[in-house]
């Protein structure tokens, strides 16, 4: 059984930091590309970061660069994503995806589409 698995979220001051981490499991983790998105209620999926297969390439949003990484440990399975600097507009639920490095190379890995498997998502709430 696919699954990805979100946790790290929680309640952090502005400023602060969060570390997210994403556990996959029924996969061989290191076959596929990850990707972080965010979603506020109402609002669409967001691109946040990504990774290739083997920690190679990264991505960010500008509205993360300098403040966020992302990297990943393939004999974990786990994916993570470094949260410093925390605003209030970073408050969102934090998806983690995967997509086959097999599947091709003609996407863009800003777009949900892009991606075959989701997690179920963590809260991140940053205050004031």
């Amino acid at each position: 059984q696919v699954q990805l698995v979100e946790s790290g979220g929680g309640l952090v001051q502005a400023g602060g930091s969060l570390r997210l981490s994403c556990a996959a499991s029924g996969f061989t983790f290191s076959n596929y590309h990850m990707g972080w998105f965010r979603q506020a209620p109402g609002k669409e999926r967001e691109f946040v970061s990504y990774i290739n297969w083997i920690g190679e390439n990264t991505y960010y949003a500008d509205s993360v660069k300098c403040r966020f990484n992302i990297s990943r440990d393939n004999a974990k399975n786990t994916v993570y994503l470094q949260m410093d600097s925390l605003k209030l507009e970073a408050t969102d639920i934090y998806y983690c995806s995967a997509r086959n490095r097999y599947s091709g190379s003609g996407y863009l890995h800003s777009l949900p589409r892009s991606y075959d498997c989701w997690g179920q998502g963590t809260q991140v709430t940053v205050s004031s």
